[in-house]
């Protein structure tokens, strides 16, 4: 079994209710419109929480600034990595580079989205590496970053039309990717937190809801996941690719 994680930046919940390719996709997953990020929910915060299955206090980043862990755990890349798994990484943000340990990557594509017309077309650039790179190499395990829409929420607010326009593009990048490797790997799409206003960082429910969607083997079509958290990804994608979570890990597989 081989995974693709697909997640885009701030998205709610809401932002998907009549988006006709969120909808398919849906229909054809474990899903879960309900499931939690961590405190602070600031984007690198969560990424290094779903990344290394703890909380933000206990891997030391609360801001979008890394701070190199004083008691460090294994993140999956480096856990994948020990068990002989090849990743890669497509992103266009690059904050993100921290979170994988140096020689845990196969590859790695960053293409910046303060560049060339903003994250429109970093969105596109990335998504097209990813498919090219996957289509050549079938790595185990591929993590695809999406930046516009927290961009969008920032410039104009969360929910406003622009910010439903970064939604609906990048629900457009995520069938290509869907359309064209579902049958070779499990899917999961998610978020890392949401936003209200033009902000998030708050307990708020706007804020801490992440939608969910895992689509492949073990994840019945039309199915509500019940209790997910963020935490949760590290250990399902361990499992799904046969190998043992870090013993520092809190959050539990969904598989």
């Amino acid at each position: 079994m081989k995974v693709i994680l697909i997640l885009s930046d701030g998205m709610r919940p809401e932002a998907i209710t009549d988006i006709p390719e969120a909808q398919e996709m849906m229909q054809k997953s474990s899903y879960a419109l309900d499931a939690t990020t961590v405190m602070p929910s600031v984007t690198l915060p969560c990424h290094m929480s779903l990344f290394h299955s703890v909380d933000p206090m206990r891997h030391g980043t609360t801001t979008n600034t890394y701070m190199p862990q004083v008691r460090p755990i294994a993140g999956l890349c480096e856990v994948l990595r020990k068990a002989g798994k090849k990743n890669a990484f497509f992103y266009n943000w690059e904050e993100l580079r921290d979170l994988a340990r140096p020689d845990s990557l196969m590859h790695s594509y960053f293409y910046s989205g303060h560049q060339e017309g903003w994250y429109e077309v970093a969105n596109k650039k990335v998504t097209d590496a990813a498919m090219s790179y996957i289509a050549e190499e079938k790595p185990d395990f591929v993590f695809l970053y999406l930046g516009w829409t927290d961009e969008a929420g920032h410039k104009y607010g969360w929910m406003t039309e622009e910010y439903m326009r970064a939604v609906k593009e990048s629900w457009k990048a995520i069938k290509r990717m869907t359309d064209a490797f579902s049958e070779e790997y499990t899917i999961i799409v998610t978020a890392d937190h949401g936003g209200h206003d033009r902000t998030h960082g708050t307990d708020m429910p706007e804020d801490m809801l992440i939608p969910v969607m895992v689509q492949g083997e073990g994840f019945p079509e039309n199915t509500k996941l019940e209790n997910v958290n963020i935490k949760d990804f590290a250990p399902t994608i361990a499992k799904l690719l046969e190998t043992e979570p870090d013993a520092e890990w809190e959050g539990k597989s969904l598989i």
